[in-house]
């Protein structure tokens, strides 16, 4: 039986549980060690919410529990209507505003390489909101293929 892709390439990992208004103010999703990875996928997953906004960022960090960070580019893609993707963009440390509405999904890939110029090995997806609506929505978080293959992946988590 083959392996699944997602399992094979990938280790997923809990980066913000699903709750309501899960965007107010400023949320960031759990920290992960990135630089085992060549790649790291957040997905924000916008459940029910009307008006409410956000600004994505994605920090590099210094610690589990970071005491310094620095926004990293990445390359992000919206789903904002059933299961149409748009066009991969390039966002720059400023990142992006989400779209107003329910039922969306975004999809952000940092190239840990970009961990290099930091010289932290940690990340996380920093969400700041922009138009105060409550969302129900959650993170999700797919550490891509491993730099060194193990029998057992170790966790992402710290």
């Amino acid at each position: 039986m083959a392996l699944d892709v997602v399992t094979q390439y990938g280790h997923w990992v809990k980066g913000l549980d699903p709750v309501a208004d899960a965007f107010a103010g400023t949320v960031r999703s759990d920290v992960v060690r990135g630089g085992n990875h060549r790649s790291v996928k957040f997905l924000i997953y916008k459940g029910v919410g009307a008006t409410g906004t956000s600004t994505i960022t994605v920090e590099a960090n210094d610690d589990v529990t970071p005491s310094n960070s620095t926004a990293i580019p990445f390359k992000y893609r919206a789903c904002t209507t059933g299961d149409t993707w748009g066009a991969l963009t390039d966002a720059t440390t400023t990142g992006f505003a989400t779209t107003a509405g329910s039922s969306q999904l975004y999809e952000i890939t940092v190239d840990t390489d970009e961990l290099g110029d930091t010289g932290y090995k940690y990340l996380s997806l920093k969400a700041v909101e922009v138009v105060d609506s409550p969302v129900l929505g959650g993170i999700l978080i797919m550490m891509g293929q491993a730099r060194i293959a193990q029998a057992t992946p170790a966790t992402a988590i710290v």
